[in-house]
């Protein structure tokens, strides 16, 4: 673990989906199990928090062909096999362009923005979508 990471908060836009599910559960799980996650449109409201998933705003996001999940596990040098999998899960369904063929991801996404259209805060779904995440990790993927 990069020491500079720990004990931090990380922020992120309202309303999170599968791919900022996934990547506070990686960060959370991997890289800073005392993270603090806040949703917020401008980074700049919180300065020393770090972004991921934010559109112009720096930190960890999509790079290339890559989703945030993706770029997580190689910037931290992740090489749990099983968030290997789960990285092309997120991928394909994030970027819905079925490079790896994984479809189950795409239904643990609707089922984030079926909780997001009943309202509940993103503080629950976030709580949620780990639970979601954390189960298909330990599944006999």
């Amino acid at each position: 673990m990069k020491k500079q990471y720990l004990n931090r908060s990380w922020v992120t836009r309202p309303r999170p989906g599968i791919d900022r599910v996934s990547s506070a559960w990686l960060i959370r799980r991997f890289i800073d199990p005392n993270a603090k996650f806040v949703f917020s449109d401008d980074p700049k409201r919180h300065p020393d928090a770090i972004p991921f998933d934010m559109f112009q705003a720096g930190g960890f996001g999509h790079r290339g062909e890559d989703c945030t999940f993706e770029n997580l596990r190689k910037e931290f040098a992740i090489r749990d096999p099983k968030v290997a999998t789960l990285a092309e899960i997120i991928h394909d369904a994030d970027l819905a362009d079925e490079k790896f063929g994984q479809g189950e991801g795409l239904g643990l996404d609707r089922v984030l923005i079926g909780w997001a259209q009943q309202g509940i805060s993103d503080e629950e779904l976030l709580r949620r979508g780990m639970e979601l995440i954390d189960g298909l990790y330990h599944s006999s993927m």
